[in-house]
């Protein structure tokens, strides 16, 4: 449940967490859950079915593998690939004729306006693999990280500093994060991109999420047209907010360590 503050608000207390964004700032209570609630949005995690998706998400999380930057920027693209195949399924298509050498032929193609949104910088492979698959759409960017507040990285506030986006208005969005840990990065970078339009559907499409983030998104997106996608969804969070098992920090894995 969320609520616009006038003035700046300093995050964070046990009740709630402030996030600071583009225009307004937003007073978040992730705890605070209508228990009479019901929720028709759809969840898919693919990590409950057999697929070669499970090869990939095997290799970023395993140590012994995902210090290889270059495989694991590879494999993370390749996952956006997959993930974008899978999205394809639920738009909405037309059909058109084509010629062929021969004869004519009826094919079925999508008929949304697709904008794939990502938050940088470690959704930037996710996003050329969801690009890779759906290379006519148009793409937004959203820098937003946390500023710890102690060297615990027990608190912090989450910062938006930069967005180039073109309209999103009656588009379909695609929100490309490859980690879902709070929820909070996610919503507040759907909440800067509003300024830019009203989406017609909204996919979040995650790599690894926890519950809580899950969560955390079925009750701050508007339900009737949201979709989120998970390869896998973690049970836990530690003390830090990084997602348990998960795989670590996703952009010092594939860019190095940050400063």
């Amino acid at each position: 449940m969320c609520f616009f503050a006038e003035k700046p608000l300093i995050q964070q207390k046990n009740e709630g967490i402030v996030y600071r964004g583009a225009e307004k700032h937003y007073l978040c209570f992730p705890k605070i859950i209508d228990q009479f609630r019901t929720t028709s949005m759809k969840v898919t995690n693919f990590s409950e079915t057999n697929s070669l998706l499970n090869s990939f998400v095997r290799e970023i999380r395993d140590v012994s593998i995902q210090n290889d930057r270059l495989r694991f920027r590879r494999n993370i693209e390749r996952l956006g690939e997959i993930m974008a195949y899978e999205i394809s399924k639920e738009l909405q298509y037309k059909t058109i004729e084509v010629t062929t050498p021969l004869a004519t032929a009826e094919v079925s193609i999508p008929d949304e306006e697709i904008v794939i949104a990502t938050i940088m910088r470690a959704g930037l492979p996710y996003h050329h693999g969801v690009l890779n698959y759906f290379d006519g759409a148009e793409n937004a960017f959203v820098s937003a990280y946390r500023k710890y507040k102690e060297t615990g990285h027990k608190t912090f506030d989450i910062h938006i500093e930069y967005i180039a986006s073109p309209s999103i208005e009656g588009k379909t969005l695609i929100l490309t994060d490859p980690m879902l840990a709070t929820g909070g990065s996610m919503e507040l970078t759907y909440r800067a991109l509003l300024t830019k339009g009203n989406p017609s559907h909204i996919h979040i499409a995650t790599i690894i999420a926890s519950q809580q983030a899950i969560d955390y998104c079925m009750q701050n997106f508007p339900e009737e047209k949201t979709t989120i996608w998970a390869a896998a969804i973690d049970p836990d969070l530690n003390e830090s907010s990084y997602i348990v098992p998960g795989i670590g920090d996703a952009g010092d894995l594939a860019y190095g360590q940050k400063d």
